[in-house]
């Protein structure tokens, strides 16, 4: 049984842009990179397609948390926290990382590379009162 691709039309489309290309290469966001993920439903089991912004530091990776400022996290992220075994695919390489999620001065940092990666995220912050969740795949 094959992942499943997102409900939400534009992401949908670039996961299966990214899937018919066989790499990351020639998807992204206003000219910034994404990263395919491929998590595993918390009460469904099933694996599902999480196309991200490319954030990268020595072979690690980070899933920001942002569902674009919303008050509450993307469903993804329950996903992560029940089962921190993520596929990753960055360009045509794919690699099974575990993620965990950070905090104080580690997410401070990722944050900060996270926003450079992606500007917008800084604004996603602004307009939610909850702190914007990142996880660290290694």
């Amino acid at each position: 049984m094959s992942p499943e691709l997102s409900p939400t039309e534009w992401v949908r489309k670039q996961t299966e842009q990214i899937l018919a290309d066989g790499t990351t290469d020639g998807v992204g966001i206003n000219g910034m990179k994404v990263v395919l993920f491929t998590t595993l439903g918390a009460k469904s089991g099933k694996e599902r397609y999480v196309p991200l912004m490319r954030v990268e530091e020595d072979g690690k990776y980070a899933m920001v948390a942002s569902k674009g400022g919303a008050p509450e996290n993307p469903s993804w992220y329950h996903n992560v926290k029940a089962n921190p075994q993520v596929t990753v695919q960055d360009g045509d390489v794919v690699s099974v990382k575990t993620a965990r999620e950070i905090s104080g001065d580690e997410r401070a940092h990722w944050w900060e590379l996270a926003v450079a990666a992606y500007p917008p995220y800084a604004d996603y912050q602004k307009n939610t009162d909850r702190q914007i969740p990142v996880f660290i795949l290694e």
